[in-house]
């Protein structure tokens, strides 16, 4: 504009004076191109390059230097999207392609991690944040289990327990009635008394948590545990915390001890040395909601007795099987009795082999064991413990009706069992609850 505007002014006074005042018109017009040309160094006011004025403070040093911060921003912007575009990709999942955007940022910028600043907080800082608002909305909302009945209601009083996210061609589970439901989360707590799955169910959604805490449910649980003894509620205020609260033995897994101990043994020929043997064996526990239990002591290790402990009907024969009772005693503590016996094989009797010489009678007896145990709770997880207080042995005469009881010592030998949960005994339901 600068240029135009000389130029209109220098084709103005052409045609208004006269020829005598050409030259000092034409000397004006030379320090004008020159003032430009400083101004623009490398191109002249008629756009043609030209070689730079030596009298110019802003030589071409000082234009190298911008060039080249310009060219160090653009790298670094460069290698900016290129991290932001590998956390990307990171957070989704597509490791290898992050690894090539991560190696192709720093080839351009080596520490181009430190210079970023994120327009959203970090994951840690988000679930910091998240954690707070649940605390908040916590301390409004005194009942999530009200609060989501409350959300479920329809202005015509019936409640939706869930709907499809997606528009979907099938018969969603929704247009389930809610009895029907229902009879599906008692196939879910099964027999077997399955609350952890129960529990892994409320978690899909709203309605589904409304199912999962139906007090009908918890309270044919603590029926199934505590018999006649649970019809009052107080002092827990649901039938779910009387079943988290309350001490009872669990029946998703096996209750297990290991005793090691050094035997000595026989002496060699010469008398010189005598070996000693480390002797080592299992004691496992298997509870069962409907109160019966299984006890077997091995020398095998639990990774091959274990799977064999999945239901009552095992074919080891070492195994003892009897009803167990719990007793909340005086002192607050609570405790387990069972009685327990070996299984019972009927064997033919053989006629023939007494055919020819008189058959001496054998005096027939029936061998039980009573066990009482103590139970507690060890570390993070709740009565997991079961400690011996009693083991004895009682031989019935069937001739007679005597009873022979042999009490045993409680010693080092009878190490406390420890619970071990098991998936595989609670991955298929035999009937509902």
């Amino acid at each position: 504009e600068a240029e135009e505007d000389c130029h209109s002014d220098l084709v103005r006074t052409d045609d208004n004076e006269g020829p005598g005042e050409a030259n000092l018109q034409a000397e004006l017009q030379m320090f004008r191109a020159q003032w430009m040309f400083e101004l623009a160094p490398g191109v002249s006011s008629s756009g043609l390059e030209t070689l730079p004025c030596k009298s110019s403070s802003r030589g071409p040093g000082v234009k190298s230097v911008d060039t080249k911060g310009k060219q160090e921003l653009a790298k670094e912007e460069k290698a900016k999207e290129l991290f932001l575009k590998a956390v990307e990709q990171e957070q989704n999942g597509a490791l290898y392609e992050a690894i090539k955007f991560y190696r192709l940022a720093m080839q351009l910028v080596p520490d181009i991690e430190f210079k970023i600043t994120y327009t959203r907080s970090p994951d840690g800082e988000g679930v910091g944040k998240r954690c707070a608002e649940d605390s908040e909305e916590d301390g409004k909302m005194a009942d999530l289990l009200t609060d989501f009945q409350q959300q479920l209601t329809l202005q015509d009083s019936s409640v939706k327990l869930c709907q499809p996210e997606l528009d979907v061609s099938q018969t969603h589970i929704s247009v389930l009635p809610l009895e029907v439901l229902m009879y599906i989360f008692r196939w879910v707590v099964s027999s077997d008394l399955d609350l952890r799955s129960l529990e892994q169910l409320s978690l899909v959604c709203r309605g589904f948590y409304i199912c999962a805490r139906d007090p009908e449910i918890w309270h044919q649980v603590c029926l199934k545990i505590w018999g006649r003894s649970c019809n009052k509620l107080v002092p827990y205020t649901s039938w779910r915390e009387m079943f988290l609260e309350r001490p009872r033995v669990r029946f998703d897994g096996v209750y297990i001890s290991k005793t090691t101990y050094i035997r000595q043994g026989e002496q060699s020929l010469d008398g010189f040395y005598r070996a000693w043997h480390q002797v080592e064996y299992y004691r496992y526990l298997r509870f069962f909601p409907d109160g019966q239990v299984m006890m077997l002591t091995t020398p095998e290790d639990p990774q091959s007795i274990v799977p064999r402990l999945r239901t009552k009907n095992t074919r080891t024969d070492a195994i003892l099987l009897g009803h167990y009772r719990l007793s909340q005693e005086t002192d607050n503590q609570t405790k387990v009795f069972a009685v327990i016996m070996k299984k019972k094989e009927e064997k033919p009797i053989d006629y023939h082999k007494y055919r020819y010489f008189r058959r001496v009678p054998v005096q027939e007896t029936d061998h039980s064991f009573h066990v009482g145990l103590q139970l507690c709770s060890s570390g993070r997880q709740r009565f997991n413990k079961l400690v011996w207080i009693h083991h004895s042995c009682h031989i019935t005469y069937k001739s007679t009706g005597e009873t022979a009881v042999t009490t045993f010592d409680i010693d080092k030998m009878y190490t406390p069992l420890f619970f071990a949960r098991v998936k595989s005994f609670t991955a298929f339901s035999e009937k509902p609850l």
